[in-house]
């Protein structure tokens, strides 16, 4: 599944913006994201290390899939809600993220925005343009309906040394990325999960 992705960094002009070079965790995510509802998940195909089928890929996939588990996500491969891109960017970074609430809070208080929304009623992005410290682990999680990214999330001073060590650092930073998405699936948020295990049918 390769579809034309159209990144949230891509639609905004950050002129004026102040740079940072900084090692963080952080997040950003569109408002048009119909968080409240997606309930499946699979993973891009393609080139680097969506497709990588080394150990280190492996134990990204792998940590995302447990983290989404705990979260009620089921992975499956049959009509997912969303796509999740993964990708470890080496040395530093200019990266352009938004400043925003934390995502649950917004969700709590607003309702997701779509092409009739009108423009008095919608949200404002506030660019904001950072240079991050070297190694850069991303994750992204793409609407499949839309066609759009609707959720960065992003650890910097990421350093993946060789062998097991190595693992270990990627578990963590998805661990610390996964903490800036606080949201459940619709079915574990109201109670149908139960025991019920993800999708095996890869």
């Amino acid at each position: 599944m390769k579809p034309t992705i159209i990144l949230l960094c891509a639609l905004l002009a950050l002129a004026g913006c102040s740079t940072m070079r900084e090692a963080r965790v952080d997040s950003d995510y569109s408002y048009r994201g119909n968080f409240r509802h997606y309930r499946t998940y699979d993973f891009m195909t393609g080139t680097g290390l969506t497709s990588d089928t080394s150990k280190l890929g492996q134990t990204l996939r792998e940590a995302i899939i447990q983290r989404f588990r705990a979260q009620g996500y089921r992975y499956t491969q049959r009509r997912p809600d969303m796509l999740v891109n993964f990708r470890v960017y080496e040395g530093d970074m200019r990266f352009h993220g938004f400043d925003q609430e934390d995502l649950s809070q917004w969700i709590k208080r607003n309702v997701e925005e779509n092409d009739d929304t009108p423009d008095d009623q919608r949200h404002g992005y506030q660019p904001v343009r950072l240079l991050l410290a070297e190694g850069t682990l991303l994750v992204t999680l793409i609407d499949v309906k839309s066609n759009r990214a609707v959720w960065n999330g992003y650890a910097s001073g990421v350093t993946v040394p060789d062998g097991p060590m190595g693992e270990i650092v990627l578990k963590r930073s998805v661990r610390s990325i996964l903490d800036r998405y606080r949201i459940f699936s619709e079915e574990f948020a109201k109670g149908n999960m139960g025991g019920e295990a993800p999708d095996s049918d890869r």
